[in-house]
């Protein structure tokens, strides 16, 4: 006997699974990279400060033109908001606020150094890390 095959077409076949955006997470990522809070924003666009918190905790979901207004107060183009940046993603879930915070703080001051005050900078904070690794062991 022979065997049937059936054939799928292309669009009804399932698509890879896509996970959503959250935006409330991904605007406090990037607000705590740049070391602002969430009374700066509000002074830069009006918005209170009682409603970013309810877009930043997934309560509200703000309109294109709200995201408009917080993506201008970051200094942010709107289409950064819904890049596709793991890299991101994995930095606001991994990293504490105090951690994103000196992280800005480095990054802010690195700009100004020279390669290689930058590699050198990069060699103390290995050291201190390695130091630091087996001090606590």
């Amino acid at each position: 006997m022979a065997s049937m095959q059936t054939l799928v077409p292309e669009q009804a076949r399932p698509s890879p699974e896509v996970t959503p955006i959250n935006i409330g997470v991904t605007i406090r990522s990037f607000r705590l990279q740049r070391g602002m809070s969430q009374g700066d924003i509000e002074k830069r666009t009006g918005l209170l400060r009682c409603y970013l918190s309810r877009v930043e905790n997934g309560h509200t979901v703000p309109s294109l033109d709200t995201l408009q207004k917080i993506a201008g107060a970051l200094d942010l183009p709107l289409s950064q908001f819904f890049a596709e940046d793991t890299d991101r993603e994995l930095q606001g879930a991994a990293l504490s606020g105090e951690e994103i915070r000196f992280l800005t703080q480095v990054q802010r001051y690195s700009s100004q150094l020279t390669e290689n005050d930058r590699r050198l900078l990069l060699a103390m904070v290995r050291k201190f890390a390695a130091t630091a690794s087996t001090s606590m062991s």
